[in-house]
């Protein structure tokens, strides 16, 4: 499971030119999803991505998470980053997880944000989406589990 965080002024997303999720200062979470992904390494990278220290104390240092914060999240599923890149001129997908995988850990990996945090808003899986943000900072961190 990848993740893709961009600690955000803002963000929204739409869907056919329709607002399906949008928040103020927090996180927007890109979530790639792979083959022999579980439950538990969903459960893990949500602990890390909450708790992960990237907004300013009063000294201006990266040391408070967003529950500290009160932001929000945004969790927008984007399957391209899981491509293949390393060779060629065209990504390859087949490190993806099946679209039923997928869906079901995407739809889990939101559960579990709303049980744990506040303010959670989310994009649509499989849906073609277009993505606005104010990318903070800028503050853009590459997650794993």
């Amino acid at each position: 499971m990848k993740a893709l965080i961009q600690r955000v002024s803002s963000a929204s997303v739409h869907i056919d030119g329709n607002s399906v999720g949008q928040i103020e200062q927090g996180i927007l979470l890109l979530l790639g999803i792979e083959k022999g992904d579980t439950f538990q390494a969903a459960d893990k990278l949500l602990q890390k991505i909450l708790a992960y220290r990237v907004f300013s104390d009063k000294e201006g240092k990266m040391n408070l998470d967003l529950q500290q914060t009160e932001g929000g999240l945004l969790i927008v599923s984007q399957f391209t980053l899981v491509a293949d890149t390393k060779k060629g001129l065209r990504p390859g997908f087949s490190a993806g997880a099946s679209p039923q995988l997928g869906e079901e850990l995407y739809n889990y990996f939101i559960e579990q944000a709303k049980r744990l945090h506040p303010i959670v808003e989310t994009g649509r899986f499989g849906a073609d989406m277009q993505v606005h943000l104010i990318n903070n900072g800028p503050v853009t961190f590459w997650l794993e589990s």
